[in-house]
C-alpha cells in the first residue's frame, strides 16, 4: 500500500479546467471519498491517479514515486468500473484471472491467489459460473476480486455501487468497508452519494468546477462545513439570513429575521452578511411551549409527513417587525405524537449546532 500525495494537479480539455490546481495527501491504507456534482471533476482526477488520463500538469506520487507520466498499467492500481466491465464469455474463475495470466504468473500461483481473492469477496462458491448467472451485487463482488488479486499498491473506485438497489447498495458498502480493512489497502472512491461517504470513508474531499473546496473526515465536514456549498451538498439543511451582533472566541450572537442565535462553532465569520446553517435534525418541537430559552423560536406549523421512525414539518417562525418569516424544516426523529398543521410550536436549537458561513 502507498500514501498517495497530489501536487498542483491541472487538467485542461481545450480552454476547460476539469481539475483546476488541486493538492491532496491521501494516508497509506485510509478508505478515501472524491465526491461532489455531477462535472465536478471528480473522475477526471480519479482517471490521471489511475493512469488512464495525462495530466497537464502537477504531480502525483506513490509514496516518493512521481507517477503522473507513468503508463496505467506499470502504476500497480487496481480499479473497480461502474458497469463492472467483466468478461461475458468467462467464468468468474477466469475472470478474476485474467489480470494474473497477463502478467504471466504460474498456474499454481494463479489458482491460489484466485481463491483467495473469491474467498475474501465471499464468492468462492461461484468460481464456475458465468456473470449472467450472477445478480448485479454478486457481479459487484467480482469486479472488487479481479481489482484486488494481483495484490495492488492503490485500489480505485469509480461509482461502484450506483447501478445497484438501495438494499444491495447497503449490504456492499460494509462489504467495501471490511475488504479495504482487510486488505489494508490505499483505496480512493468517487462518488456523489453523500451517505456512502459519511458512512464509509476515513477522510473526504467536496470538490466544485474542478477544485477541492474542503477536506476533512466525515463528521468534521458535515458538523463544520466550511462555505454553503459544502453544507448544502452533505445532506439538508435550513439557511437563516443573519448578521453578527457580537461574539468572542468562545461564543458568537447572530441577528436573524426570528430573532438572535447563538452559537459557539469557532471560528466565526467577519463578514458583515452570513447565513446560519440549521440541519433539520438538529432542530427540536417542543409543542404547546414558549419561553424565552435562548436559542428557542415560536412558530406555526405549515406541513408534516410522517415516515415512522421520523417525522418532517416545515415551520413558519414567527418574524420580527418588518422581516419576512422564515421557513425551517424540522426533522423528529420517533415521533410519538401528531403534530397538525397550523398548530403552534416552539423550536429550538443547541448553540453547538447552529454554524454560521459565509453568504
Amino acid at each position: 500500500m502507498s500514501a498517495i500525495r497530489i501536487e498542483r494537479l491541472v487538467k485542461r480539455f481545450g480552454d476547460t479546467a476539469a481539475v483546476a490546481d488541486v493538492n491532496l495527501e491521501i494516508p497509506s491504507g485510509s478508505l478515501f471519498f472524491l465526491l461532489g456534482p455531477s462535472g465536478c471533476g471528480k473522475t477526471t482526477l480519479l482517471r490521471m491517479i489511475a493512469g488512464f488520463t495525462e495530466p497537464t500538469s502537477g504531480s502525483i506520487y506513490f509514496g516518493d514515486r512521481d507517477v503522473a507520466r507513468v503508463p496505467a498499467n506499470a502504476r500497480n492500481t487496481g480499479m473497480v468500473f461502474q458497469n463492472y466491465a467483466l468478461w461475458p464469455h468467462m467464468t468468474v474463475f477466469e475472470n478474476v484471472a485474467f489480470g494474473l495470466e497477463v502478467r504471466k504468473l504460474g498456474k499454481p500461483q494463479i489458482r491460489e491467489r484466485v481463491a483467495r481473492a473469491l474467498e475474501l469477496v465471499r464468492m468462492g462458491e461461484y468460481a464456475a459460473r458465468k456473470p449472467s448467472e450472477l445478480s448485479g451485487g454478486q457481479q459487484q463482488r467480482v469486479a472488487l476480486a479481479r481489482a484486488v488479486v494481483f495484490e495492488p499498491s492503490v485500489l480505485l473506485l469509480d461509482e461502484p455501487l450506483s447501478n445497484l438497489d438501495a438494499k444491495l447498495r447497503l449490504e456492499m458498502r460494509q462489504e467495501i468497508r471490511r475488504i479495504v480493512d482487510t486488505l489494508k489497502i490505499t483505496t480512493v472512491y468517487v462518488t456523489h452519494d453523500q451517505d456512502e461517504a459519511l458512512s464509509l470513508a476515513d477522510g473526504m474531499a467536496v470538490l466544485k468546477s474542478g477544485h477541492v473546496i474542503q477536506v476533512g473526515s466525515p463528521r468534521e465536514m458535515y458538523r463544520r462545513p466550511h462555505n454553503r456549498f459544502v453544507a448544502d451538498f452533505l445532506g439538508d439543511t435550513n439557511f437563516l439570513p443573519a448578521v453578527l451582533v457580537r461574539g468572542d472566541a468562545r461564543e458568537a450572537v447572530y441577528r436573524t429575521a426570528a430573532g438572535e442565535l447563538s452559537s459557539i462553532a469557532a471560528p466565526f465569520p467577519k463578514a458583515t452578511e452570513l447565513s446560519l446553517s440549521l440541519r433539520p435534525e438538529a432542530l427540536r418541537i417542543v409543542a404547546g411551549e414558549r419561553g424565552a430559552a435562548r436559542n428557542r423560536f415560536e412558530g406555526t406549523v405549515r406541513s408534516g409527513v410522517y415516515l415512522g421512525g421520523v417525522a418532517q414539518h416545515e415551520v413558519v417562525l414567527d418574524a420580527q417587525a418588518g422581516a419576512t418569516q422564515p421557513v425551517l424544516r424540522v426533522s423528529e426523529l420517533n415521533p410519538k405524537s401528531p403534530i397538525a398543521p397550523g398548530q403552534r410550536v416552539s423550536v429550538e436549537i443547541d448553540p453547538d449546532d447552529v454554524v454560521p458561513l459565509a453568504s
